[in-house]
């Protein structure tokens, strides 16, 4: 239904507006920078193939989260991709970023003061720790696959000391996440439906394991903490209470791992700009923010119009699904100098970054993740500056949502 939903809603925008250009998603992946510099002169949004709009310019990106004619999308989302029931549809149902007004504010409160700035900068030292571990683990080998040695390990520990999760847990939460991220990208096949519902089950019978035996047996740390406190407070189901804590889990672990990889790939391309981090480590900042705008493991998010909404004379219909392009938006030429050149000594990054989103539903995690993804970044620029690439650069899929990487295996003489 939300399918058909979606495609009549194209039919009638399209008969409005007969200059409404609609692109399938093979052909946005094949070069989705490419399309959106394209098109982003041209007009405020373009039409995709599933249903719905990408929203190109960086003003509207930046300023329809906070619009009170938008909303999140509960369940549209996975409707229109062919998810009508299961845990799957329910993850989307009960979760904090797809929800909205008072039901999204007591879904996000308990997790506000856990994620405080003070609190995460606390953790700098630890996390600068685990990197330096991890280095000294696999230093000796000479070569690796960064992204499974290094990047995806970096968040996944720091999320399980946070909540208290074991960290011999971590190859199997870690494996069904990146099985499970998939669902929140355009990346998937119909066929694919199961197997992704199989991670959700597993994924939320781990959450659920876990709070039992904190009940059983509390601990002084954040599950038990969590678990006792919104229990007493009521106003989470039993099933809320899980979903809440796959969202963290997802969120904390992925879409960071996919960011750490990606801004070393970066800068080891152009060894200029990584020799210079690795002789002056307060560029490090800076390098991070500049991956993140360039090459962003979140490629946009989606929200809900409530009614017909102007962008320069063109109209997004009342109950489009709308797709809010980060990834166009950082590289807008009306915000950005040169911005198709990756330039860590940039100056023109706004104060808050695009890639976490706005308005409420702006990313909860956004300290951790910049803490991780500096310490990671400086530690391995101190450790091993003869680092280079052993093999192509990766390449992220998608254009939407969480995006996907590959191996990105990295030499260096001992």
């Amino acid at each position: 239904m939300a399918r058909e939903i979606a495609t009549l809603e194209g039919e009638r925008a399209s008969k409005a507006d007969p200059a409404l250009v609609t692109l399938s998603i093979a052909e946005i992946d094949e070069d989705p920078h490419g399309v959106f510099r394209r098109y982003r002169p041209l007009t405020p949004f373009i039409g995709h193939e599933e249903g719905g709009f990408i929203i190109l310019r960086a003003g509207d990106v930046e300023r329809l989260p906070r619009d009170p004619r938008l909303r999140a999308t509960e369940t549209e989302f996975p409707e229109m991709r062919g998810i009508t029931g299961g845990t799957l549809l329910q993850l989307f149902k009960d979760g904090m970023l797809t929800s909205n007004g008072e039901t999204h504010r007591r879904r996000r409160s308990p997790f506000t003061r856990t994620f405080a700035a003070k609190l995460m900068t606390e953790l700098r030292p630890q996390i600068r720790s685990t990197a330096d571990d991890l280095i000294t683990e696999w230093y000796e080998e000479g070569e690796v696959d960064l992204v499974d040695r290094y990047a995806a390990l970096i968040p996944a520990r720091t999320i399980s000391a946070i909540l208290g999760l074991p960290r011999d847990d971590i190859p199997h939460f870690t494996r069904i996440i990146y099985k499970l991220s998939r669902v929140l990208s355009f990346l998937f096949q119909p066929d694919e439906i199961p197997e992704l519902e199989e991670a959700a089950c597993e994924l939320t019978a781990y959450v659920e394991e876990i709070l039992d035996e904190r009940r059983r047996k509390p601990r002084e740390d954040f599950l038990s903490a969590f678990a006792t406190s919104a229990e007493e407070a009521g106003e989470l189901t039993p099933f809320e209470i899980i979903t809440q804590i796959v969202a963290l889990i997802l969120g904390g672990t992925d879409t960071t791992r996919v960011a750490a990889a990606m801004q070393v790939a970066l800068l080891l391309q152009d060894r200029q700009q990584w020799d210079a981090v690795c002789q002056d480590p307060t560029l490090v900042p800076g390098a991070v923010s500049e991956a993140l705008r360039y090459e962003p493991s979140v490629g946009g998010i989606g929200r809900i119009t409530l009614e017909e909404i102007d962008l320069d004379g063109r109209v997004l219909p009342a109950g489009s699904f709308a797709m809010l392009s980060s990834m166009s938006a950082m590289r807008d030429e009306r915000v950005y100098a040169r911005p198709d050149a990756f330039d860590i000594h940039r100056t023109d990054h706004p104060r808050l970054h695009p890639v976490f989103g706005g308005g409420v539903h702006r990313c909860i995690g956004e300290v951790l993740t910049r803490i991780e993804l500096e310490e990671g970044l400086a530690v391995l620029a101190h450790r091993i500056p003869q680092l280079q690439l052993a093999g192509d650069p990766p390449v992220l899929q998608g254009h939407f949502a969480i995006r996907r990487i590959g191996q990105m295996r990295v030499a260096w003489q001992k």
